[in-house]
């Protein structure tokens, strides 16, 4: 038995015309025919028809000498590459026997045809020569390239620069896979090479092989070259930066080398180079003067790039900057805030969340400033990012105003002419918090809100302006003045439309017309017809938007009003014209309440009893005695009292994103004052802060044991081939680390086939590998994840031994959880409620549990999910109660919104039930997330022994195996 040495494996794969295969390829006698001919389209034809059969598997031994003889010395380009492809298919040792321990030899053909290489290599045509020095980087035969070399560094000196940079680039193919076996003095020649070379491209490719063979002489190359980095190219000085990386990693000592080369590259024309030398010094080092350099550069390169991705993954950068620097950032917050301008919602949105939080005394001024500029500007823009733009400006400036008193005057004056249009709730909202927390504005802003209720138009608007009114208005003459407005703009009763007679309403509706007949200019007669349409009454040409609002049949609204009207009388101690009208009105919105309230049944009843108790007051002194401490004090007391639990919440989640991890007890402390001087001088000290960052063990504490919850175990132990994976899961990708060990005598030749279930793509495969006897290695796959869904991994080990035995090893499966991809965020009621309504996917989970405390269930649902709670739950045991309802929320790293309610109810047993619903705008987080919950749900430490159990790695006991 023998066995062909064919390379068809250990090179990529190329894409030919698929026509070429269309009824069938041509036999060996008809290819080995066609390349006897003098045409060269002919021998083009037979020549892909070989690659394509040698391929699929053919051997062709025949064609061989057939191409040696025929096309080796053609002048026809497309043949010459035609051939390249084909000699890295061919075979190129001789068969040897199955059993035979000895080196396969070359075939005797293949000294002719690395005479013809050399050939090649002498060509007085630089392309030619060029694209045979590129071929020369797929070779991996010792043989051949061996005889070669002499030609190839020879090109080294060619007097064109594309033959120079693709001979830099074949010399580093070929010392990186024989070293100086091959290349004696490789290293030494680059060196001369770079130090002569005047090409960016060629120097690039030079420096990519010290970099990677012979590194000292890289950097001593960047030591002596230092202030001429920046004219060698983008390409050059991205590998210097990567060169920094790993040198600087493994070496910290090394830090202080490369200062001045990092400070340069700040400063470069290219945005790459810029970008890369601010990430690289920041991952370096924590002092002042290097995050404050890299923090200017990136505000640099936000006002200056126009790509919006670039724009976002700067913005990313900053915030990374700002948990750890946020002082120094401070210092460009105003260079961060022009990004405000970009007509890209999203990139607005991350520029707000990153500035708020930098936001200080000395700045405030000048922040407020530019955000009111830009909220004038929304409003005179047509653009669809103006509402949600709007609205994050009015929180931005509602934030700024709640922490720095002095800018709050100048805010709300602003904010108040928006209080008519898109963005109103939130203004208003704004306003309401200002007037309770700054009584020194309460006379200015009650009077610039009473203007401004003509121009209202939401009901929702509508009801905290009247609330507002109501409970600060408390001078005489500002209840007075407020009671007029509020009376003007709601008319006389009744607020019924009362329908007319439908015959009257029908003459009405129809135009008339009146015909007759009328002498033209000429003298001759014709007939005229006129058209008249009906006038609309006078009570329908015109209405205010509060009377429209009672009108239609807002039942809430009348029973705010009713309680408005109730506080300025009972404030003005039952002024009697005030009194009567306020009854008049009063009885209006009992008789809307009445006659509008069929399809609101429960709100209609409610604002009925409200509306009756408020008459009951004004014409009551007993009842009106009893409640009147109640009905105008007791309402701002509560409010005050939301607004202090609203501000605790916030320092407690701020306090919580501010504590670091705690460091070990018997980690090193680098006191940075007894380091040695020998590292080299330098601007500054990179390594300066260093000691206090591992101190505070803010610079990756951990005990290192949290990688092994992510390492599943694929094979079993009695396998041939024992495997295990570990996963780490990035943002958009999955890195799949596979750990395999021949456990053998013999070597195995292994290949690893993986696919997915689910929105998972292979990007990178595994390569086969050979593995020596009790021998193991690493393989990496990467794998693309597009949304959030559950995901599976699957596959099968094939691996086959020196005889030509094959073997198969299915895995265990891999399961993607969910969890990886969530994170807690946060949001307000009224865009909970907006996406509630807008989502249309929803998914009901029963609650199943044997958990019997309502709170304990809530947070086991929050912990397990992954989730935030935006609901406040009252932890009373005095008045324990038995309902509980509240809303969970997060966001996925895609962008996806995770809506969850929470209604459980106990019952007499103990046992809790209920429904919980998620709700999702796709199909795949709303199910995964239910699937998550019912599996979760259950007892505590049930679920912590299925998982410390099971785990997300697979399922079954083992790892089936065949031959």
């Amino acid at each position: 038995m023998s066995q062909a040495v064919n390379s068809n494996d250990d090179y990529c794969s190329f894409t030919l015309p698929s026509d070429l295969s269309q009824g069938g390829l041509p036999s060996e006698a008809d290819i080995c025919k066609d390349l006897e001919s003098s045409s060269a389209a002919v021998k083009r034809g037979a020549l892909k028809a070989a690659i394509m059969a040698m391929l699929g598997g053919e051997a062709l031994p025949r064609v061989l000498m057939q191409v040696i003889r025929f096309c080796i010395n053609t002048e026809d380009h497309q043949l010459k590459k035609l051939m390249m492809l084909y000699w890295e298919v061919v075979p190129k040792y001789q068969p040897s026997d199955a059993g035979s321990k000895e080196k396969p030899k070359l075939l005797p053909e293949m000294i002719l045809v690395c005479n013809a290489l050399m050939n090649d290599l002498n060509h007085p045509n630089e392309y030619v020569r060029g694209s045979m020095l590129r071929f020369l980087c797929k070779v991996k035969d010792f043989e051949i390239l061996g005889p070669l070399m002499a030609s190839v560094k020879q090109c080294l000196e060619h007097r064109h620069s594309y033959v120079r940079k693709n001979a830099a680039l074949a010399i580093f193919h070929c010392f990186r896979l024989f070293g100086i076996k091959l290349i004696p003095d490789g290293a030494e020649l680059m060196e001369r090479f770079i130090l002569a070379e005047t090409d960016i491209c060629a120097r690039r490719n030079a420096f990519l092989m010290l970099f990677n063979e012979a590194e000292g002489i890289a950097i001593e190359f960047i030591s002596q070259n230092v202030d001429d980095i920046m004219k060698f190219g983008e390409g050059f000085a991205l590998l210097v930066l990567e060169l920094t990386r790993k040198v600087c990693r493994r070496e910290p000592a090394q830090k202080s080398r490369f200062v001045r080369v990092l400070f340069q590259m700040l400063s470069s024309d290219s945005a790459s180079v810029s970008y890369e030398a601010c990430w690289t010094l920041v991952s370096l080092s924590s002092a002042p003067t290097a995050v404050r350099a890299a923090a200017a550069t990136y505000s640099s390169l936000l006002s200056s790039q126009a790509d919006n991705n670039v724009k976002l993954i700067i913005l990313e950068r900053l915030e990374e900057l700002k948990k750890k620097h946020s002082k120094v950032l401070q210092e460009v917050l105003m260079d961060i805030l022009k990004a405000i301008a970009s007509p890209n919602p999203d990139i607005c949105k991350k520029v707000i969340d990153i500035s708020m939080p930098l936001v200080n005394s000395r700045n405030v001024e000048e922040v407020v400033t530019v955000l009111k500029r830009e909220l004038l500007k929304s409003q005179d823009s047509d653009l669809e990012k103006s509402s949600a733009f709007r609205d994050m400006l009015v929180q931005a400036l509602h934030s700024c105003s709640s922490r720095f008193p002095d800018v709050a005057e100048g805010v709300v004056t602003t904010l108040m002419d928006f209080i008519g249009g898109d963005g109103a709730l939130n203004v208003v909202i704004f306003v309401r918090a200002i007037v309770e927390q700054y009584p020194e504005l309460r006379d200015g802003v009650l009077q610039t809100l009473q203007n401004s209720v003509s121009d209202v138009t939401k009901s929702e608007v509508m009801c905290i302006t009247m609330w507002i009114l109501g409970e600060y208005c408390v001078e005489a003459e500002s209840i007075q003045s407020a009671f007029d407005d509020v009376m003007s703009e709601l008319g006389e009763p009744p607020f019924i439309v009362v329908e007319e007679n439908k015959d009257e309403k029908k003459e009405e509706k129809e135009p008339t017309t009146t015909t007759k007949n009328v002498v033209l200019a000429d003298g001759t007669y014709a007939t005229q017809t006129v058209y008249s349409e009906p006038t609309k009454k006078d009570m329908e040409e015109k209405m205010s938007g509060l009377r429209k609002l009672v009108v239609e049949g807002d039942i809430f609204l009348c029973s705010i009003l009713a309680s408005t009207l109730t506080k300025f009388c009972l404030r003005m101690n039952k002024k009697k014209s005030m009194v009567v009208r306020s009854l008049l009105t009063l009885c209006g919105f009992a008789q809307v309440a009445s006659l509008k309230g069929s399809s609101q049944k429960s709100a209609a009843v409610d604002s009925h009893e409200r509306i009756s108790l408020c008459c009951r007051m004004l014409l009551d002194d007993k009842t009106s005695d009893m409640l009147k401490e109640t009905w105008t004090e007791k309402g701002k007391v509560t409010f005050s009292q939301l607004l202090g639990v609203m501000k605790e919440k916030k320092e407690r989640e701020s306090k919580s994103e501010e504590e670091g991890v705690v460091s070990q007890a018997d980690d090193l402390i680098h006191i940075r004052q007894l380091k040695s001087g020998t590292a080299g001088g330098g601007d500054i000290d990179l390594d300066d802060g260093s000691d206090l960052l591992r101190a505070t063990g803010a610079q990756g504490g951990g005990s290192g044991l949290d990688g092994l919850k992510h390492t599943y175990q694929l094979t079993g132990f009695s396998d041939s081939v024992y495997s295990e994976a570990s996963l780490v899961v990035n943002d958009y990708d999955i890195k799949l680390e596979l750990l395999l060990i021949n456990r053998t005598p013999d070597a195995l030749s292994i290949n690893v086939e993986l696919s997915t279930i689910g929105d998972l793509k292979i990007v990178e495969r595994p390569q086969m590998r050979v593995v020596g006897p009790l021998d193991q290695v690493t393989l990496s796959a990467s794998i693309k994840v597009s949304s959030t869904e559950t995901g599976r991994i699957f596959g099968t080990i094939v691996y086959e031994k020196a005889s030509g035995e094959k073997g198969y090893i299915n895995l265990n499966d891999l399961h993607l959880d969910i969890m990886d991809y969530i994170k807690p965020a946060t949001c307000s009621d009224e865009v909970f409620r907006s996406f509630w309504a807008e989502f249309e996917w929803e998914n009901k989970v029963a609650v199943s549990t044997t958990i019997t405390d309502i709170h304990q269930f809530l947070d086991h649902i929050v912990e397990k999910t992954n989730m935030k709670c935006l609901t406040p739950v009252q932890r009373d045991d005095g008045n324990k109660s038995l309902f509980l309802a509240a809303n969970l929320y997060a966001r996925s790293v895609f962008g996806e919104d995770a809506l969850v309610n929470v209604s459980v109810e106990q019952k007499g047993d103990g046992q809790l039930t209920g429904y919980i619903r998620i709700r999702s705008k796709t199909q795949g987080i709303a199910l995964s997330l239910g699937d998550r919950i019912t599996k979760v749900q259950r007892k505590v430490e049930e679920v912590v022994k299925e998982e410390s159990g099971e785990g997300v790695g697979g399922e079954g006991e083992g790892a089936g195996s065949g031959q």
